[in-house]
């Protein structure tokens, strides 16, 4: 098991859940939908199970990728951790186990979780096909939100969409700072990505613009639904974690990728969701 954690960084799973969690309970603040546990652990499992899978299978297919570059030579697979066979079967797994979690919650999660899974999984293709490869990944991270807030009401409304863009944008722009990591050997192997394509400098002015507007419709939300102080304070922290992780990366200094990718980015989605729960009870 911790293998397995190992190979889909479990640990990232921080970045879409809180706005998963805000999107459970958004239904459940803005309809008069009851809180059920049931629904609730069904969520988390979706949440789980698909990015498990999204993760696997870009470990599984980028395997050999990863064997040559450098920075990823010792991952799992190409390590010897875990086969790449096995990495597979995993995949496979979560999708079942995916399915079969919407199956229990409404008929609309099920027919939609084949496009879900479709939408994770093809992200692994993208880089050999398009720049645009971050924003996919974004996609996917933004039907957190979307897909939380069906569980409770299967329905569709603009507020969990608003959500959805807002992680978009915000999760393309922090994977374009991953990326510039990777800058060089990507522009080397023909492999697609913003920092490949437009240089490293243009690039982080892309990302800047993505967590822009990904700010924008994090404060959107506020004019079609009742908020108090609470969300506003959280708002500040998000913006404020956005703007930091700019100032400490360059297109010649990336020793702190990782703090700017992970560390800021896990605190900036934790501290919004906490505070729009606040938010909530402060309202009741």
């Amino acid at each position: 098991m911790k293998k397995y954690l190992s190979l889909v960084l479990f640990a990232h799973s921080i970045f879409a859940l809180p706005f998963a969690i805000i999107g459970f309970f958004l239904a459940l603040q803005t309809t008069n939908h009851a809180f059920e546990w049931k629904k609730l652990v069904l969520m988390l499992v979706c949440m789980v199970t698909a990015r498990n899978a999204a993760m696997a299978f870009n470990r599984y297919l980028d395997r050999d990728i990863d064997a040559v570059n450098p920075r990823t030579a010792m991952r799992d697979i190409p390590a010897g951790k875990i086969s790449a066979r096995n990495a597979l079967s995993f995949t496979i797994l979560n999708c079942l186990v995916f399915i079969a979690a919407t199956y229990f919650i409404n008929t609309l999660c099920l027919v939609l979780a084949p496009v879900a899974l479709f939408v994770v999984l093809f992200y692994s293709y993208t880089k050999r096909i398009t720049p645009l490869c971050h924003l996919v990944l974004g996609i996917g991270l933004g039907l957190a939100p979307i897909g939380a807030y069906l569980v409770v009401t299967n329905a569709f409304h603009i507020v969990p969409v608003l959500f959805g863009l807002a992680v978009m944008c915000w999760a393309g722009g922090f994977d374009i700072i991953y990326a510039l990591q990777d800058e060089e050997f990507d522009r080397q192997h023909g492999l697609n990505s913003i920092p490949a394509y437009f240089g490293g400098r243009k690039a982080l002015r892309i990302s800047e613009g993505l967590h822009m507007l990904s700010f924008l419709f994090v404060l959107l939300p506020a004019f079609y639904i009742s908020v108090s102080w609470f969300y506003y304070a959280g708002l500040l922290f998000y913006g404020a974690l956005l703007i930091y992780q700019h100032r400490i990366v360059s297109p010649t200094d990336l020793t702190r990728v990782n703090r700017a990718f992970m560390t800021t980015n896990g605190i900036a989605s934790v501290i919004f969701a906490g505070f729009y729960l606040l938010d909530i009870i402060f309202l009741v």
